[in-house]
């Protein structure tokens, strides 16, 4: 498995979080309209860095194992919590916590012993 395109995937997964971000950063403002819920900055960031996270994890798959694909992509969640946190001023509950812990060790487990 080459280290270049497991990172590119992990580069991916936190494109998508950032994406997930721009989209709720969005979902929290007020609109002009019901068109300018869809066509401002964030949401077309959001969309654009969606769509460059796709394109990464489709290129990515060439070079990592595909049982490894969905393990690397799960680090997307603990992403978007510590991002969640640093820009949305987000609680970080207990659930959220033991949900991203949970995360993490079946990342390691999985990593460690397949």
């Amino acid at each position: 498995m080459n280290k270049a395109y497991v990172w590119m995937m992990v580069l991916a997964a936190l494109l998508a979080a950032i994406s997930q971000v721009f989209l709720k950063s969005s979902a929290l403002r007020e609109h002009k309209g019901l068109l300018w819920e869809y066509l401002n900055g964030y949401v077309i960031a959001g969309y654009g860095m969606l769509a460059v996270s796709l394109l990464l994890n489709m290129w990515a798959y060439q070079g990592v194992e595909y049982r490894f694909g969905p393990v690397i992509n799960a680090t997307s969640y603990v992403f978007v919590l510590v991002l969640g946190r640093l820009f949305l001023k987000e609680r970080i509950t207990i659930r959220k916590l033991v949900g991203n812990v949970m995360i993490i060790l079946g990342i390691l487990i999985y990593v460690f012993w397949s």
